[in-house]
């Protein structure tokens, strides 16, 4: 038995030190337009690509892919008032004092669509779903208290500005998964039954802390897990994890990884490179052709001098994201 369990111990760390296959970059765009900066979500829509910032609570963007340096072309939309959500005041103060200061009250982190053209924004300041139609008009999604209320008991949505981070919804509009960032990062998942949103047989998926080796150009120094995009495709969801500079594949049944694929080569080449701490990977899409990635460079200026949002496309890797090598 002990053999056993030192060859299945061994095989485990070989396959964690197993070098991730490389994305190849298939463009670079920066974007000129967004008023904010700081572009935190992408989702593809009926052939547009939207955008979103985190210090912008009344519009989306629509990216003219076209032109020949990518234009942000805004759509405004009136929020309603946020519902409550049972997160503690002391979080929610601190919060709230943070929008006032940098803007965004409402810090949206992360965008989906389905494929009736609704647009979803997920709300880190309120723990809450914000629903686009076509036409605009603006909802929030009656989400149960128990998604908070359950996060929270597995150590998620307990640090401030470590709350959700990442949004998915599947083209019919009847499952919705949340990803919380960092500290504990996890996945949550939701269904609609009519008009309201229920966690069935519990909203956590995932929930794990810790921290693990980043990309050798950074000294393999240890970071602490996150989650920082969250994408539906084929029935699998895919998790943008930026400190790792990494996309994963995961189940829907329990949020297990089956594969990764790296993007450090491109993401940490010399003429990219921001200050520590900045221009980190924040939206992610995914199709069959390969993976929208949007950073989010809260106007720094990285080492050639760029200093505009930047959206990069990987090509999907050989034989297509559902690949089991």
């Amino acid at each position: 038995m002990r053999s056993l369990c030192a060859l299945l111990l061994l095989a485990s760390t070989a396959l964690a030190e197993t070098p991730l296959e490389e994305l190849r970059l298939l463009g670079e765009h920066p974007v000129a337009g967004m008023a904010g900066g700081n572009l935190s979500g992408l989702a593809l829509c009926n052939e547009t690509l939207w955008a979103v910032s985190d210090r912008e609570d009344d519009r989306l963007y629509r990216l003219d892919t076209e032109a020949a340096v990518w234009q942000a072309e805004a759509e405004r939309f009136a929020a309603p008032h946020a519902p409550s959500t049972p997160l503690p005041w002391g979080l929610r103060m601190r919060t709230w004092v943070a929008g006032q200061v940098r803007g965004g009250g409402l810090d949206f982190e992360g965008l989906s669509c389905d494929a009736q053209g609704n647009r979803y924004l997920v709300s880190e300041a309120h723990a809450a779903v914000l629903r686009l139609s076509p036409m605009g008009e603006a909802q929030w999604l009656a989400l149960p208290e128990a998604v908070v209320r359950q996060a929270r008991a597995s150590g998620m949505l307990l640090k401030f500005n470590a709350l959700l981070e990442g949004i998915a919804v599947d083209p019919a509009g009847e499952r919705l998964w949340l990803a919380a960032e960092r500290q504990r990062r996890g996945l949550l998942v939701l269904h609609r039954q009519r008009s309201t949103w229920h966690c069935s047989g519990g909203c956590v998926l995932v929930s794990e802390g810790g921290r693990e080796p980043g990309p050798a150009q950074l000294g393999d120094a240890a970071r602490p897990r996150d989650f920082s995009g969250l994408a539906f495709h084929q029935e699998k969801l895919f998790t943008l994890e930026r400190q790792a500079h990494r996309i994963c594949r995961r189940q829907l049944s329990d949020g297990a990884v089956e594969r990764c694929w790296s993007f450090a080569a491109e993401a940490l080449a010399e003429s990219r490179r921001y200050p520590p701490d900045y221009g980190q990977a924040e939206a992610l899409w995914v199709d069959a052709e390969g993976a929208w990635v949007g950073l989010d460079n809260e106007g720094q200026v990285r080492a050639d001098g760029e200093q505009r949002p930047i959206v990069w496309r990987f090509a999907a890797p050989q034989g297509g994201w559902g690949n089991r090598r």
